[in-house]
């Protein structure tokens, strides 16, 4: 916790009630808010709040992707999850975690444009303002950053006073700064200036007036209005600004479920459910569109797009027609818009005849804002700026200026800004396109002389340049809708707007070169590479990924990995639904290939990687991946691969913090009694893992080893250990039952084909005697009879009546004849728990066929029996279907 923090808990207790003043002001205040409210944010007072935006993940700070990549690619590459293991409901937002814990000072909470974070802070005043949420806080003070870049310089004083002017007495402001006062900054990322917090002046007087990011610097810090709590919202990559040691809490606003995206396409389409199922059907057919519909903006601009066209289309479209590209949903969107139709309010739809004459004027002095703005990294702009691009607010009819270009009053100001960051992006591309083709100079220096550059892909080879360079990737999404502008669709869709009929034909082609080449020219894989790839996606040209895609269907991909082909098999692993549940790169990964991906493998739910000959030295690659706050693999199989103790050793440093694989699969390695007893280390931390699948060829000589892994696992959520085929013999049997008496997490112990014996079966049964936590145990097929010993003799059916914990029991090809199915009758009668018994390939005869139906009629608990290879014939079959029909009518038998 910050130091400012450890200060306020110690002055908690020493905080008075507030002076009589302040009860009749904040209730002043109170109605206030509510009478500003519905304009300030949007909200009516019958405002009903989402589930989503109720409940908020809690995260441990921002992951690399975050704080460096554009919010579309943040959303693709994740395909729209987030992990978080907790969630935090709005109305515990400020509240300590725990008895032991105190509130949190400075809290963030972050999400991509267009998640919701405006609405979050209106939902969260306007409850505040009827008394349902932040009950603790007298004064609640909503400022935007918006309104701050109105000001150069201000004081704490005056800070407060911008955001309630009914606190302008000086006496009060001791009372505002307590901890009973919440500071609400939204939208960080609006903020005209970076805030440095390295080199901002100190300053601890409330009435001192100081630059503004100086002025938050101190807030955040804690040097002014120690006591006061502090949200700060913002886009992920503007929040890596404020150090993480000064931030007490960090949440993240969830996107839209599967659920969520229905309803909201229901809500916008409620006259017209068939056409709501359409677009549903049709996004869901198209998963890059659907994984970015996980943001309500942009789930609002694709159904309003898609809609629209399905609505336009006389009769039944053609499904190649249908938009399917970012730049087609946002080509129809701005043809929408521009044409006065779509799903909007019938007081927001446009008369044609009221803009035809200045609609290219105006749209191409939008784009010129909107590009400049966009390299300037300027998000909200000013009447100067406004007039300095030459747009005539006066020629923008109140609907389209709705639809392309907000308007928002402020104390000392009006502001401007566009409604997504798409809609810049966009309108930055459709400038850039048209400009280009005429422009003697580099477009991206406005003011000054530059290189000459003639001709339109000079200036598209500019740009993408300019789109690699970038640190943080904000021109990724401008360079694919330049590239999507080229597509046939889109000048379909915006030919007499935008662009000239069947113009991209003569530039197409070249376009797509240029593109490969770019793409030649890298040998690591990133996200700038990625997203190169997704330009050809935009352009229609999808043959590279084509290919990849289908190699990957037919697993042969082998010997076909040069980086061209990395970047491609990376973009297929985002967007093909062929890698949606499982990614299988097994024989075709050579350890340059792997290093090349493995920034992109971080995001693979499920990945295959065996048969690659991977040696350590790609396990400390692998190792590093697994360790990052990124990672969100869950399951990776490593088997047939030459991992050794040094690459065991790596994975075991991972596992110490990794928190999302629940699966590994190590089988058929070259790991000894060294690299084992690392990763036997490492889950005594680790919480997440919940399957291993270990390979021990040594384990006859290792059985302390597999003794220490078992105790290791108690300490772990692990529930199923696979030991198959490991030549664990009586010996070891006995050691893992000695185990097994400590082990109170195992569901599931896999022991086929371990030559186990008579000996071993015992220990293990008398183990199962203390140990209540293992549910799923086949031995088959065991060597030496396998439980055949156990049922020969009357006595011995008391070691069946051990496994009353056990669900799953096999036994299948173990010689269990007349005198074993006897027993084992009398262990079933008294049995309560087994769910499935498998008795395949073994020797009972109808004999003993009516002993195990004699048993189904005192036990009912059996789902499913397989008494096939028994040679039980068809009178004991006759017996045992009459014995299910009668006792157990739910239980499947396989005869």
């Amino acid at each position: 916790l910050s130091h400012t923090t450890r200060l306020r808990h110690n002055n908690l207790e020493s905080y008075t009630s507030p002076p009589p003043l302040i009860p009749f002001l904040a209730e002043a205040m109170l109605q206030k808010r509510m009478e500003t409210l519905p304009s300030w944010c949007g909200l009516s007072t019958e405002f009903v709040p989402s589930g989503r935006l109720t409940d908020l993940l809690l995260v441990e700070g921002l992951t690399d992707l975050q704080q460096k990549q554009h919010d579309f690619v943040q959303i693709e590459t994740t395909k729209g999850v987030r992990n978080a293991s907790r969630k935090i409901s709005l109305e515990k937002l400020f509240l300590p975690l725990s008895k032991l814990s105190i509130p949190p000072r400075v809290s963030v909470t972050v999400g991509v444009s267009g998640i919701g974070k405006s609405t979050l802070v209106g939902l969260f005043v306007h409850a505040w303002g009827k008394g349902e949420l932040g009950k603790d806080f007298v004064f609640v003070l909503p400022l935007t950053f918006r309104e701050l870049n109105a000001h150069d310089r201000l004081s704490a004083e005056r800070l407060i006073r911008l955001a309630s002017p009914r606190l302008a007495d000086r006496s009060l402001l001791s009372s505002v700064d307590s901890s009973q006062t919440l500071l609400i900054l939204d939208g960080l990322d609006e903020f005209k200036t970076r805030l440095d917090f390295s080199n901002a002046a100190v300053c601890t007087d409330l009435c001192k007036e100081v630059q503004v990011e100086n002025l938050i610097t101190n807030i955040i810090r804690g040097n002014l209005l120690q006591e006061v709590s502090v949200w700060i919202t913002s886009r992920p990559t503007a929040a890596s600004q404020i150090p993480g040691g000064l931030v007490d809490r960090m949440t993240e606003i969830q996107g839209f479920g599967d659920a969520d995206i229905k309803d909201y396409l229901d809500d916008m389409f409620i006259e017209d459910p068939n056409l709501s199922e359409s677009v549903m059907q049709h996004l869901k057919g198209n998963r890059p569109l659907y994984i970015m519909c996980t943001v309500p903006a942009f789930c609002k601009i694709c159904g309003s797009s898609v809609g629209y066209f399905l609505k336009s289309a006389k009769g039944s479209p053609e499904i190649s027609a249908v938009p399917k590209t970012l730049t087609e949903i946002y080509s129809h969107f701005f043809k929408m818009a521009l044409c006065s139709e779509g799903t909007g309010k019938q007081n927001e739809v446009l008369r044609i005849e009221q803009v035809e004459q200045n609609c290219k004027k105006t749209m191409s002095c939008l784009g010129r804002l909107a590009f400049y703005g966009l390299i300037k990294k300027k998000f909200v702009f000013y009447e100067q700026d406004i007039k300095a691009y030459g747009v005539d607010l006066s020629s923008l009819h109140i609907g389209l200026s709705n639809r392309l270009l907000m308007k928002e009053e402020a104390p000392l100001s009006t502001l401007y800004y566009f409604p997504h960051l798409t809609f810049q992006e966009f309108l930055a591309a459709a400038y850039y396109y048209t400009a280009s083709k005429r422009a003697l100079f580099d477009l991206f220096v406005e003011s000054g002389m530059s290189w000459p550059k003639l001709g339109f892909l000079n200036h598209f080879r500019n740009a993408v340049q300019k789109s690699l360079q970038s640190e943080d990737g904000h021109l990724d999404v401008f360079v694919r809708f330049l590239a999507g502008l080229l597509s046939p669709q889109a000048n379909k869709a915006l030919s007499g707007w935008f662009l000239a009929r069947d113009e991209h034909h003569s530039y197409r082609s070249h376009a797509v070169g240029l593109l490969q080449n770019f793409l030649g020219l890298e040998q690591a894989v990133s996200c700038r590479t990625v997203n190169l790839m997704r330009c050809f996606h935009e352009i229609q040209n999808t043959e590279l990924a084509g290919v990849i895609e289908e190699a990957m269907k037919n697993e042969n991909l082998s010997g076909m990995l040069t980086p061209v082909n990395c970047s491609a098999l990376a973009y297929v692993l985002q967007t093909s639904e062929v890698c949606a549940e499982e990614a299988n790169l097994s024989s075709c990964l050579t350890y340059p290939a792997f290093q090349s991906l493995l920034s992109q493998l971080l995001y693979c739910n499920n990945l295959r990687l065996d048969y690659n000959q991977f040696k350590d030295n790609a396990m400390d690659l692998l190792g590093s991946i697994l360790s990052g706050k990124d990672c969100q693999i869950q399951k990776i199989s490593l088997a047939e691969n030459q991992i050794g103790n040094k690459g065991a050793k790596a994975l075991a440093r991972s596992l110490m913090v990794n928190r999302s694989l629940v699966a590994l699969d190590l089988r058929s390695n070259s790991i000894g009694p060294k690299g084992a007893k690392a990763i036997a280390d490492a889950l005594k931390i680790n919480q997440s893992l919940l399957s291993l699948n270990w390979p021990m060829p040594n384990i006859e000589t290792d059985r302390d080893l597999l003794v220490l892994l078992l105790h290791a696992y108690s300490r772990s959520p692990l529930f199923l250990f696979r030991l198959q085929k490991n030549s664990i013999g009586p010996q070891g049997s006995k050691k893992i039952a000695e185990a097994l008496k400590k082990n109170w997490s195992l569901k599931e112990l896999l022991l086929q084909e371990n030559a186990i014996g008579d000996e071993g079966i015992v220990a293990l049964a008398l183990a199962l005697r203390v140990n209540s936590t293992l549910t799923i145990f086949p031995f088959a097929p065991l060597a030496w009879g396998g439980f055949f010993p156990l049922f020969e003799h009357r006595t011995n059916s008391a070691y069946l009546d051990s496994f009353f914990f056990v669900s799953d029991l096999s036994l299948r090809g173990n010689a269990i004849g007349l005198a074993g199915a006897k027993a084992m009758a009398g262990a079933l009668k008294v049995n309560g728990t087994l769910r499935r018994l498998n008795l395949q390939e073994n020797l009972l005869g109808m004999d003993g066929a009516i002993c195990i139906a004699t048993a189904l009629t005192r036990s009912h608990s059996l789902t499913y029996i397989n008494l096939q290879g028994n040679r039980i014939g068809e009178s004991g079959a006759k017996v045992i279907t009459d014995a299910i029909c009668t006792n157990a009518p739910g239980c499947r038998v396989e005869m």
